[in-house]
């Protein structure tokens, strides 16, 4: 339960939101890049309230600027992409990535103007299928990491993105909430007698029957993992099924994996009401497909969701729910992993009123981000610490992993998934704090 006071701190992200603050000091995922073509059509990008157009330049260089002409304000998401820049139709003004402008058709020639008028940009990066803006202030700025789910270059990374009307906070809660899996996806996540989650191209298997599972969590510097161990189908006796799910501040979720293939989740806002999701299949040879990966998650553009990310399914038509495949004995009665999470979080209001909930022992993550989240905006707002994750110790984004398997009773679970940094900075948090 949060006050409101703490809810609206941990919700809103527009202006000086403290919580918007933090966001700009962490690389951001604007967008994807398969979304621009070099001298292409510009794409309109809005993030944390502001609307912003991105553009990928005659070099294949992407920039990130004010939608809005300084000159006299007209959209430049109408603009010509030419020659090394997005020129503005009403007068020809023409920039570059950085802001300058570069051509000024409607001005005297050697004008001083020219040299003073520049547009807002954002530094960007490329990694991953997204492309990245820093946001923040620029003595701030923190050298960009590869993001864990893309290691290197030649990581498969498949990418579904859809739009969803609610804030960021309650989708990435429901990211990091391994517990809802076994209702709300059991007609998506089946139980088998297998020996370790497996993924087909209708569903996803894991070993165990098991609805409440046990959970402990583990603050990191960038976040926190935790695991939540459920009885296996087989040797319940002697050994538990365990999946850790990673918590990276503020954006990314890793979710336990299957014998295919990783996955993780991206949440930015782009307002305080509405915000990107992006759910991701990463890893190597078996992993699947991007088109593959987006029919299997029903995110279709064109099919399931429009030109600009929005989905089909709404509130006003239910999300599709089909209430004859539910008589037949599907759970939802709606097709696809994240529709399922999509009309939950956004049942519970453009931003939901943490003030009413009734926890309980399933909700431990959820209890852990809240907590987390609300006393680190509470510090970086009052200048006590650096935005969470940007600080040292830091570790490397692409050691950092989720897990999933079935382990003896009694396994140290804070080794699993960690690599020797990792386990290094967390055995000395734990020797800091005993």
């Amino acid at each position: 339960m949060l006050t409101p006071e703490e809810n609206d701190l941990l919700c809103r992200v527009e202006g000086n939101a403290p919580m918007g603050q933090l966001m700009r000091r962490h690389w951001i995922p604007a967008l994807m890049s398969e979304e621009l073509v070099t001298d292409g059509k510009p794409v309109r990008v809005k993030l944390l309230g502001e609307e912003l157009v991105a553009f990928r330049n005659s070099e294949g260089k992407v920039g990130l600027l004010d939608e809005f002409c300084p000159h006299r304000g007209p959209s430049l998401a109408y603009g010509r992409n030419e020659q090394c820049g997005l020129r503005c139709l009403y007068h020809g003004w023409k920039f570059d990535i950085e802001g300058n402008v570069v051509e000024m058709p409607s001005e005297p020639v050697g004008t001083p103007m020219k040299e003073k008028t520049k547009i807002k940009s954002y530094p960007t990066a490329e990694a991953g299928g997204f492309v990245w803006a820093y946001m923040g202030p620029a003595a701030e700025k923190i050298a960009f990491q590869r993001p864990p789910f893309s290691p290197n270059d030649s990581t498969q990374v498949s990418i579904t993105k859809v739009k969803v009307p609610c804030n960021w906070a309650q989708i990435q809660e429901g990211q990091i909430d391994s517990a809802h899996s076994s209702s709300l996806h059991s007609s998506d996540m089946v139980p088998a007698r297998v020996e370790s989650a497996g993924a087909t191209s209708t569903n996803w298997t894991r070993p165990s029957t098991d609805k409440a599972p046990r959970m402990i969590s583990q603050v990191t510097p960038y976040g926190f993992r935790y695991v939540a161990l459920r009885r296996p189908i087989k040797n319940a006796q002697t050994h538990d099924y365990a999946r850790i799910t990673v918590y990276v501040a503020p954006f990314i979720s890793l979710i336990p994996p299957n014998s295919s293939y990783n996955v993780a989740s991206v949440v930015v806002p782009a307002d305080d009401t509405s915000t990107w999701f992006y759910f991701i299949s990463w890893g190597g040879t078996d992993t699947v497909g991007t088109d593959e990966w987006r029919a299997f998650n029903h995110l279709v553009k064109g099919v399931d969701i429009d030109e600009h990310y929005n989905s089909r399914r709404t509130m006003d038509n239910d999300f599709g729910q089909d209430r004859d495949a539910m008589a037949s004995g599907n759970f939802t009665g709606i097709k696809g992993i994240p529709n399922q999470d999509i009309a939950m979080w956004v049942s519970m209001g453009k931003i939901a009123d943490r003030s009413r909930d009734t926890l309980g022992a399933s909700d431990i993550a959820v209890v852990e981000f809240r907590r987390l989240m609300v006393e680190a905006v509470k510090q970086f707002r009052d200048g006590a610490d650096a935005a969470i994750g940007t600080a040292e110790p830091r570790v490397p984004q692409i050691e950092i992993a989720s897990y999933q398997g079935i382990v003896s009773k009694g396994t140290d679970w804070l080794t699993l998934g960690t690599q020797a940094t990792e386990q290094a900075i967390l055995n000395n948090m734990a020797k800091a704090a005993s």
